[in-house]
């Protein structure tokens, strides 16, 4: 007897085993879109390897199934599928869900009702330009993300200008699915207007507080601006004082104000148009004052390198940045000062350095200090320059000159582009203009331009063509006495790859120096395989010479790696030099200025 009932567990425990171990598979057909909504969230899909699932509680989802279908294709716009399930079980169990969606569901009628909105000022609020912005217009596919999306967005735009208590009253999407119409109305109440009032800081202890004022472009009485609240924050944040800022309108300041306004709508009486001014508030964490840290790295233009830098942040009210630099081809001591932002928005700094470079057989020690005025934005830069530099060189060995200048150089740069750290469309223009044209400290006059830009051509969401080129003249007299730092010399990570650094120019003996103009121009197209993945090929030309008519480009082809890092894109390329018939590493990190 017992030998018979071990007999019967052994035959029972392949079947019980089985029943534990019952999947199947679900295939999907619909087109592209759907087939991903349907894999993502369709029951049969989710529980196809459950390891409780069996053939009942198979038959029971498939029973349901078609309406989940339904209901998940409605969200994508499709209100009328066929929908077909088929169950095979000649093998392994199989799933089809076959989805013919039919039609979509487009937007019909949009209605967007305004109430409030009353000012106390003449400036009316812009409501057309608010309902202009609404993102799923007549025509477009009725989607409930996009719906869902709308509504956010029209709400967030309204909330960041004068009206931040604006609320949603209504919403109402009526679809009918034999027109294929969604009929959409939604209602906005601003709520009272706001404007800001006082400045109110927080967290100072070791800086002034102009540092803080000097950046506010808010006036009291200006009109609540989400905008402007973000600008002036991203202001504070770039000067380097704070490890943290927080800028916000101090709401807290008007609770009393928003209770009454709440009981006196319950009650039915008017709404005020506007509320007392809201304190501007700046929450800063301050930056300790003094900061030293030591750094390696490799430059394929001028070699290994070693470098100690020391900030500190108030030197008799002064923000200072020092740095000690030991390059292969270039060692520098250099120190800057700062000025806090002036209320106008000039940065003012002056510093020193000194510098010795020996590139291409030709040595320069040159020591310099400079004092420098900055304004505008990150799209229009602007500034002029006062700079005293005094310099001596040895070219093949032999000490061949000395000579100091005393140039004043004005500089601009105009950036349109969709993004400042990876820009994929839009262009960089740089230009200056200058030179030392009075005998002051000055051992021969002259004029300087250069202009260099850049534009990025999209051809598809993965494709980009980009396209750069560099000018520079100068005249003179003669050249002797004109400090080497102003004149041109190409090549380089920047300039014509498949040559060493500043190794095109003029030749004197084995050494090639600088000369008065420079032509340099880039061709590469880009395709990025994943988002923060792509590959280069490239084509560069370019000279510097002491004629027009010896401007003799030399020119670099290569190809080359592309990575999106946090600081920007790294560029890794591999170029072959014609004139030099060498080929070369090139590393850089972005093309803007």
């Amino acid at each position: 007897m017992k030998g018979l009932v071990l007999g019967g567990i052994a035959l029972l425990l392949p079947l019980l085993a089985a029943a534990q171990d019952w999947h199947y598979q679900v295939r999907i057909k619909a087109p592209g879109a759907l087939e991903s909504l349907l894999e993502d969230n369709l029951d049969l899909v989710r529980y196809r390897t459950n390891a409780r699932m069996d053939r009942d509680q198979l038959q029971r989802m498939l029973r349901s199934a078609p309406e989940q279908v339904k209901t998940l294709v409605a969200t994508a716009g499709y209100y009328s599928p066929e929908v077909n399930i088929h169950l095979d079980e000649s093998e392994t169990p199989t799933v089809t869900v076959d989805v013919v969606p039919g039609e979509p569901v487009l937007v019909g009628e949009v209605e967007i009702t305004l109430e409030g909105f009353a000012s106390t000022s003449d400036t009316a609020f812009d409501q057309a330009a608010l309902k202009a912005g609404w993102t799923l217009p007549t025509g477009s596919v009725f989607r409930q993300d996009d719906w869902e999306k709308a509504k956010r967005d029209i709400l967030r735009a309204l909330v960041q200008t004068r009206y931040p208590r604006a609320q949603m009253t209504a919403s109402e999407a009526v679809v009918d699915p034999d027109t294929r119409r969604a009929l959409l109305h939604i209602t906005l109440d601003s709520g009272p207007e706001m404007r800001f009032g006082e400045l109110k800081i927080e967290g100072l202890r070791r800086y002034p507080e102009s540092v803080v004022r000097n950046l506010n472009p808010i006036k009291p009485g200006d009109y609540y601006s989400e905008a402007a609240l973000q600008a002036y924050q991203g202001k504070l944040q770039d000067t380097g004082y704070f490890s943290n800022v927080e800028v916000s309108a101090d709401l807290s300041s008007v609770v009393g104000e928003q209770i009454d306004a709440a009981q006196n709508k319950a009650a039915g009486e008017p709404q005020p148009m506007a509320m007392a001014p809201l304190p501007l508030l700046v929450r800063v964490v301050e930056n300790k004052r003094k900061n030293a840290s030591v750094g390696i790295g490799f430059s394929t233009n001028t070699g290994a390198r070693t470098s100690l830098t020391y900030d500190d942040l108030n030197v008799f009210g002064l923000k200072m940045k020092s740095a000690l630099t030991w390059e292969t081809k270039r060692q520098a001591a250099r120190s800057d000062f700062y000025f806090p932002t002036t209320p106008d928005g000039y940065n003012d700094s002056f510093g020193a350095q000194l510098e010795r470079k020996d590139i291409e057989g030709e040595i320069t020690r040159t020591a310099s200090v400079a004092a420098k005025r900055a304004w505008g934005t990150p799209l229009l830069e602007r500034s002029v320059s006062l700079e005293y530099l005094n310099e001596s060189k040895t070219v093949n060995r032999v000490v061949s000159s000395h000579s100091q200048s005393l140039p004043l150089t004005w500089a601009s740069t105009w950036r349109k582009v969709d993004n400042l750290v990876f820009p994929t469309k839009g262009y960089v223009i740089n230009a200056t203009f200058g030179g030392a044209l009075l005998p002051v400290l000055t051992d021969e006059k002259f004029i300087r331009a250069t202009s260099r830009g850049i534009t990025y051509l999209p051809l598809n969401a993965k494709s980009t063509v980009i396209l750069r080129a560099e000018l520079g003249a100068l005249a003179s007299v003669h050249q002797e006495g004109v400090p080497t730092t102003y004149l041109f010399r190409a090549g380089g990570d920047n300039s014509v790859r498949g040559y060493a650094y500043q190794e095109l120019g003029v030749q004197q003996g084995d050494a090639t120096v600088g000369g008065r103009y420079l032509a340099t121009a880039s061709a590469e197209y880009q395709y990025w395989f994943k988002p923060a993945w792509g590959a280069a090929v490239f084509y560069d030309a370019g000279n510097a010479a002491n004629s027009l008519g010896g401007l003799h480009p030399k020119s670099g082809y290569g190809v080359g790696a592309r990575y999106k890092s946090p600081v920007g894109p790294i560029n890794v390329d591999v170029a072959y030099g014609h004139a030099v018939r060498r080929v070369r590493l090139h590393f850089s990190l972005g093309f803007t200025f």
